[in-house]
């Protein structure tokens, strides 16, 4: 495979009220990104335990295609409280499989067949996991077509300064919420300023051809140089929000990918979320008038 779309980090389980379901962003991202008819990829590892075994065979049973390594740590699950908003809270198991992503020749040879990547900040709180992305970064081509997609995750703590900057400076594409925006903005010293404002100034700092900030029920945005896309958020009956961000970015990146134009993209996107929304879990089957 060629121009191949690639979700790489945590896969673990999310274990929610009504039970456990296959979750971790880079596994979501990947999933949806195949439902548009590309070429996809997810990379994470998993233990040698039943919950890994279960992991991959659940994404076999999906037509995901993967690189999950297993690893002598245990499979990775995340404790989801739904709120009564529908939002989720999260407590994430430390030192688990996907901390601990090798690097190898398999890995190496698909990074070089990789037309974009999506990656987050929470995959990289292991030096383990972080040093295989950034060799991974290293190995794709480099040119300017190919995608590099940072979706800012901070949970629990689990990043730094350091780690978002490093990461900023190697992607084109900034994914970030406006929670997390402000915490970012907290962090490299210019908070008094409204939220486009940061958003103008990140997206010229790195260099970046999008920003896509996302703002809950209030909206969402994408910056490129000189022009902003804004999307009002659908009203719908919320199942709950797992994996809405996930397919938001899958969504947006597939449409750009397809050559359709950012507004274009934008609003698939946030149509692709909003359904996702309605449904319980991270990976609903999308209807054919959002894939098609």
């Amino acid at each position: 495979m060629k121009d191949i779309v690639v979700g790489m980090g945590e896969a673990l389980w999310d274990v929610l009220p009504e039970g456990k379901k296959i979750g971790g962003a880079p596994a979501n991202f990947a999933y949806h990104v195949s439902q548009f008819g590309l070429p996809s990829c997810v990379v994470s590892a998993v233990g040698k335990d039943p919950l890994g075994e279960e992991i991959v065979t659940n994404l076999t049973a999906k037509g995901l295609n993967q690189l999950i390594e297993e690893v002598p740590y245990p499979t990775g699950t995340v404790q989801v409280e739904i709120d009564p908003a529908g939002i989720p809270q999260y407590e994430i198991k430390e030192n688990v499989a996907w901390d601990n992503i090798p690097y190898t020749a398999r890995l190496e040879q698909l990074a070089e067949h990789t037309k974009a990547v999506c990656f987050g900040s929470l995959a990289q709180r292991n030096v383990v996991s972080r040093n295989t992305i950034n060799r991974f970064l290293d190995a794709m081509p480099h040119n300017d077509d190919n995608l590099v997609v940072f979706d800012v995750n901070l949970r629990q703590g689990f990043y730094t300064k350091e780690i978002l900057c490093n990461s900023m400076e190697r992607c084109n594409i900034l994914k970030i919420n406006d929670e997390e925006l402000v915490t970012v903005s907290r962090m490299f010293g210019y908070p008094g300023i409204d939220l486009q404002d940061k958003c103008w100034i990140l997206l010229g700092k790195y260099n970046l051809k999008m920003l896509i900030l996302t703002c809950g029920v209030n909206g969402s945005y994408v910056f490129t140089p000189g022009k902003v896309s804004f999307q009002p958020t659908p009203k719908v009956e919320v199942a709950d929000t797992v994996g809405a961000g996930d397919s938001f970015t899958a969504a947006f990146i597939a449409s750009i990918l397809k050559d359709e134009s950012v507004e274009e993209a934008h609003n698939k996107a946030v149509l692709t979320s909003a359904f996702v929304c309605t449904q319980n879990g991270a990976m609903p089957i999308l209807p054919k008038d959002l894939t098609e």
